[in-house]
């Protein structure tokens, strides 16, 4: 297989360590971004340089762009790497460049990410033969502490991607494997969206943690956050997750084993394994409600979890409650505006109707 041509739009923390890295193998890779000055110091330096992290070396880079257009024409895998909150927004913006035989790949998907931007791509006339798939999670720890320069912290050593249809994953991760061997197939985009953990450790221990918040005193997101009532309500939150992956035929990770396999950290309760959690120890907690953390993961991952369990008429009634509290404490309408069944394109389907909808890419 030749070596293929990698498009990144995104050029934020991760967007400019997924395009260094690629640069430092090898690849053919172009970086889209909307910072007019990001671009051109990309430019002038002809890629991005690494520091202070476990990469070394300067990713070459073919050229950086605020064109969309330029940045997704000749490209053979296309990777979303930005807040789930601008998916709509990119999808909008690529719909009329793509052409047949490429892949969208959006990584991380948050939850439901490849339908919203399925969704997107048909109600923007996309008649390209195109396939959109997801990552779990980000697969670095990184940061861009300036335009042009990545540190990459920490690598994960799996990651979890499905395509939709699914039966085009394996086309997708023969791709994808070519410059990141440790990327594994999922069942399916439902599976992916399901283990997207931050749902679960973000948004609920934050909006339990309005006193702390706004107390101005500086704390430890999860070593001072997850308190053993809050994780305890965490748990259960996630217990009725697996439950729910059930009836979509899926066997999911309850979130103490996630530790132990992504972290090898071991705890009777959730509140201990993040405490055994050595790479937290560094994560300070929020001074403000209005971080991604609730505006972007109350609508792009507990709203869709939430219509996952309507989907299949089980009430995800912790979720909800979350859900609640973040528009009232908040003043947002997450539901109206987040990843709802219509967002999603799954309006009136059955739980047969949506696995044949991400198995084959067809609906009923």
């Amino acid at each position: 297989m030749k070596k293929p041509v990698w498009a990144i739009i995104g050029g934020g923390n991760g967007g400019q360590a997924m395009a260094a890295h690629l640069g430092t193998m090898g690849f053919q890779v172009r970086i889209y971004d909307v910072k007019e000055e990001n671009v051109e110091v990309i430019n002038k330096q002809g890629g991005i340089q690494f520091e202070d992290g476990v990469v070394d070396g300067f990713g070459k880079v073919e050229f950086a762009t605020m064109d969309m257009g330029k940045a997704v024409v000749g490209a053979d895998m296309v990777v979303i790497v930005a807040p789930a909150l601008y998916h709509k927004d990119i999808a909008t913006k690529m719909a009329p460049h793509l052409v047949d035989g490429q892949f969208v790949f959006i990584h991380p998907g948050a939850t439901c990410g490849s339908l919203e931007v399925r969704k997107v791509l048909d109600d923007e006339g996309c008649k390209a033969d195109i396939v959109v798939g997801e990552a779990m999670s980000l697969l670095y720890a990184a940061r861009s502490p300036r335009f042009g320069v990545a540190s990459i912290l920490g690598i994960k050593e799996e990651l979890m991607v499905a395509a939709m249809p699914s039966n085009k994953t394996k086309e997708m991760l023969e791709i994808l494997n070519l410059a990141f061997p440790q990327m594994y197939a999922g069942e399916n985009v439902l599976e992916t969206s399901f283990e997207n953990l931050n749902c679960m450790v973000h948004p609920g221990p934050s909006l339990l943690n309005v006193a702390q918040i706004e107390s101005g005193r500086d704390w430890k997101y999860y070593y001072d956050g997850i308190t053993p009532s809050i994780g305890a309500y965490v748990e259960k939150m996630d217990a009725a997750r697996v439950e729910l992956g059930k009836k979509y035929n899926l066997k999911l990770t309850n979130i103490l084993d996630w530790y132990v396999k992504l972290y090898s950290a071991k705890g009777e309760t959730l509140t201990d394994a993040v405490n055994n959690t050595k790479a937290y120890a560094d994560i300070s907690g929020q001074k403000t409600l209005r971080t991604r953390y609730i505006l972007e993961d109350v609508p792009m991952s507990l709203v869709p979890l939430a219509e996952l369990g309507k989907v299949a008429g089980v009430r995800q009634d912790m979720v909800e409650t979350m859900i609640d509290l973040g528009e009232f404490l908040m003043g947002e309408e997450f539901r109206k505006n987040g990843r709802n069944a219509a967002a999603l394109g799954i309006e009136g389907m059955s739980v047969e109707d949506l696995l044949k909808y991400v198995t084959t890419g067809k609906k009923n």
